[in-house]
């Protein structure tokens, strides 16, 4: 599960659209299993799911979904069950009968969802995936999406959230000025304890105590902002309780992944 991370302009869409097959590259090639991406998709299909869907608003739910089941190439004698499968799936069942034009931004980011989730497909692609969705929503869609992990699948998700990312990708290519600037790998990053990073520290007791710990440190109210490692913090932490403060939370300023991502767009 890779994911595509990039500020707006960055070329994240313009990648998408050449690996869809929309777009040609005007230099090199883009491949997907060795094939060029129309060929690939003629084959076997993509799972897409675009930052915004343009269905005719005058269909149902329903009806979108048989016209799309069809448009998938799912055999006749499928298309009710794997119809009535992706409506269980996000959850919109007592929406079946209505016209799109009639339904939340949610619920048809929701609709988005089970069109792309209609047939088994070896390549997902997800544009902006959350964009639209509630909180709970967007937890669902976490589940959903580690229900896709396959050994033979490749999912792609392009996002603005990047602790959307964090959680949910192995890697995630930073994109800047149509180019690859870094590319992170999310469990390795965030386990990487020898590097100094920022941390946002609360004291009910002993706020200056603490501060005192730690060189360049900030002190808000009962909130200390630090840097150092972890074997450095976990020392300064150490000290303070010594010295009786109270520590309640201890956690970084910023995700290792927004960290990289700041980093790379800067350069």
């Amino acid at each position: 599960m890779v994911g595509i991370a990039g500020p707006n302009g960055a070329g994240k869409s313009t990648l998408i659209s050449m690996l869809l097959g929309f777009l040609p590259p005007d230099r090199g090639t883009v491949r997907l299993d060795g094939l060029d991406p129309r060929t690939f998709i003629e084959r076997e299909g993509v799972a897409y799911l675009p930052e915004l869907m343009t269905i005719p608003l005058q269909w149902t739910v329903e009806g979108a979904l048989d016209r799309l089941a069809t448009l998938s190439a799912i055999a006749p004698a499928e298309r009710l069950g794997a119809r009535e499968r992706v409506i269980d799936t996000v959850g919109i069942g007592e929406h079946r009968s209505k016209r799109l034009k009639a339904l939340s931004k949610g619920n048809l980011q929701r609709l988005g969802l089970a069109q792309a989730l209609l047939a088994e497909r070896r390549v997902v692609v997800f544009d902006e995936p959350t964009h639209g969705l509630d909180p709970l929503w967007t937890a669902r869609f976490r589940e959903i999406v580690a229900g896709l992990r396959r050994a033979d699948r490749a999912i792609l998700i392009a996002s603005h959230n990047l602790d959307e990312l964090e959680r949910l990708c192995d890697r995630v290519a930073i994109v800047d000025k149509g180019r690859i600037q870094r590319v992170v790998d999310v469990r390795e990053a965030a386990g990487a304890s020898g590097v100094p990073r920022r941390w946002r520290l609360r004291a009910l007791v002993g706020c200056d105590a603490l501060a005192a710990q730690f060189t360049d440190a900030t002190v808000n109210g009962d909130t200390v902002e630090c840097e150092a490692d972890v074997a450095g913090l976990n020392r300064g932490i150490a000290m303070a309780i010594a010295q009786g403060a109270l520590i309640s939370s201890v956690n970084p300023a910023e995700s290792s992944l927004e960290e990289a991502f700041r980093t790379a767009v800067a350069r």
